[in-house]
């Protein structure tokens, strides 16, 4: 069960970051999948990449609200 939240969360992950220019949304769900995959990294003790998928999924968010900023100005 572990290992197809694995799949489900990197997945999303890649889905998110290959289609992310279409919308501000879907760097929020990149954001989401870094962090999945950061939990399913920890919940099976890869410290390293939970730690490289947190900061991540943070980026992400960042990346977020700067362009979700951006685009409510230009409206």
């Amino acid at each position: 069960m572990l290992t197809i939240f694995g799949v489900i969360a990197v997945s999303i992950m890649f889905l998110s970051y290959w289609t992310e220019e279409r919308s501000k949304w879907l760097v929020l769900i990149f954001a989401i999948g870094s962090g999945m995959t950061s939990l399913y990294s920890g919940l099976e003790g890869v410290y390293p990449i939970t730690v490289i998928e947190g900061l991540w999924a943070l980026v992400a968010l960042q990346r977020f609200a700067q362009r979700h900023r951006r685009e409510k100005l230009t409206q």
